[in-house]
C-alpha cells in the first residue's frame, strides 16, 4: 500500500519536472526566434527633409505713404514750400482800379507794357517811332503754332499778352492786401506775361492750373513751373486743388527746375510812408523831462514812375518830366512829355 503511494508520488513529480522543463524549453524558443526576428528587422530610416532657404522679408517702411522730397531747385520743391489755403472772399476785382491800366509803362522806358513783351517775343518785329510793334511772328507757347502778328484794328487782338498767374487768381490769393503800387508791378511783371494766341487767352480767362491747362502738352511742365515761380515770388498762395493739378503735372517732369528770376522787384515803400510808420524817436539821454525829440529833415521828394497813378489835385503837375494827366478810364496817371 506504502509501495504504492510512493510510486504514484515518484510519477508526479515526474511529470510535473516534464512539465517545467518544457515550459522552460518554450520560453527559449520564444526568446532565441525573438532575437532572430530582432537581429534581422532593419532599423527605421532618418528621414532628411531639405528647409528652403527663405531670404529675410525686408522691413515695411514705417511711413508707406511718404513720398520721397523733391530736388532742391525745382518747381517740385517751390511747390512744396508754398502755403496752401482756400481762395480768398471778397468782390471782384477791378482791371483798372485795382491794378491799373492796361498797359503801363513801369519801367519808364518810354514803351508801354504790351509792346515790351511783343517785342521780346516775337521775331522778326518792325516798330513805329512810337516804340509801337507794328509786324512780327509770335510761336506760340500754348499751342505750338505760328502766328503772323500784324498792329491793326482787326489784326492786333489775334496776339494778346497772358498773365501766367491770372490777376483773378491773384486777387483771391494774397493780392487784396497789396499795396496798389505792388499790384501795378504784378500786372506789368514781365516775369509773369507771355505773348500767345487770342483764343487761348480768352479761353483761360482767370482759371487756375485746375481748371486750365495750355493746349499744347509738351509746355505744361514750364508754364506750371513759372507760375509756381510767380506765386513764390509775390507771395501768393495755392489753393488745394490748384497744388494737386500742380504737382499731377510736374509727376512727369520732376527735375523741371523753377523760372529763372527775372521777375521785377517790388518797389520798397516810399520814404515818406516809412517815415509815416515809424516810431516815433525817442529823446536823447540827458533831455530834460519832457523835451520833444529833435524833428527829423523831410524825406526827400520821391519821383513818380510813368503809369502811376496820380490824384486830380495834380492835374497837369509837372515832376521830374512826368504830367499828371487824365486817362480816357476816368483814372489818373503820370504820364511822360
Amino acid at each position: 500500500m506504502r509501495r504504492n503511494r510512493a510510486g504514484r508520488l515518484s510519477a508526479v513529480i515526474a511529470l510535473a519536472a516534464a512539465l517545467v522543463g518544457g515550459l522552460a524549453a518554450c520560453a527559449g524558443s520564444h526568446e532565441a526566434a525573438a532575437g532572430r526576428s530582432a537581429a534581422h528587422t532593419p532599423a527605421a530610416p532618418t528621414l532628411w527633409v531639405a528647409t528652403p532657404s527663405v531670404a529675410p522679408r525686408p522691413q515695411a517702411s514705417a511711413h508707406p505713404s511718404a513720398k520721397p522730397a523733391a530736388a532742391p531747385g525745382t518747381a517740385l520743391a517751390l511747390l512744396d514750400a508754398l502755403p496752401v489755403r482756400n481762395a480768398q472772399g471778397g468782390a471782384k476785382y477791378q482791371r483798372t482800379a485795382d491794378f491799373g491800366e492796361a498797359w503801363l509803362d513801369m519801367d519808364g522806358n518810354g514803351c508801354d507794357t504790351r509792346n515790351d513783351i511783343l517785342a521780346r517775343d516775337l521775331t522778326g518785329i518792325t516798330r513805329n517811332r512810337y516804340c509801337e510793334v507794328l509786324t512780327g511772328t509770335l510761336a506760340d507757347p500754348y499751342t505750338g503754332e505760328a502766328i503772323a502778328f500784324q498792329r491793326g484794328e482787326k489784326t492786333s487782338a489775334l496776339v494778346q499778352i497772358d498773365h501766367v498767374v491770372p490777376l483773378g487768381d491773384a486777387w483771391q490769393t494774397g493780392a487784396q492786401s497789396w499795396t496798389q503800387r505792388k499790384r501795378e508791378q504784378f500786372a506789368n511783371d514781365a516775369g509773369n506775361l507771355l505773348a500767345v494766341d487770342q483764343h487761348s487767352n480768352e479761353s483761360k480767362g482767370d482759371k487756375d492750373a485746375a481748371a486750365w491747362l495750355p493746349a499744347r502738352a509738351s509746355y505744361r511742365c514750364a508754364y506750371v513751373a513759372r507760375q509756381i515761380s510767380v506765386k513764390a515770388a509775390y507771395g501768393l498762395w495755392v489753393e488745394p486743388a490748384e497744388k494737386a493739378a500742380m504737382a499731377a503735372v510736374l509727376s512727369g517732369c520732376q527735375g523741371q527746375a523753377v523760372t529763372a528770376a527775372e521777375f521785377a522787384t517790388v518797389p520798397a515803400p516810399s520814404a515818406a510812408a516809412a517815415a509815416a510808420s515809424a516810431p516815433a524817436t525817442a529823446a536823447p539821454a540827458g533831455a530834460a523831462p519832457g523835451a520833444a525829440a529833435p524833428t527829423p529833415a523831410a524825406p526827400a521828394a520821391v519821383a513818380p514812375r510813368p503809369g502811376e497813378f496820380c490824384s486830380a489835385a495834380d492835374h497837369n503837375r509837372s515832376l521830374d518830366g512826368l504830367t499828371c494827366t487824365l486817362y480816357a478810364s476816368g483814372t489818373w496817371h503820370w504820364k511822360r512829355g
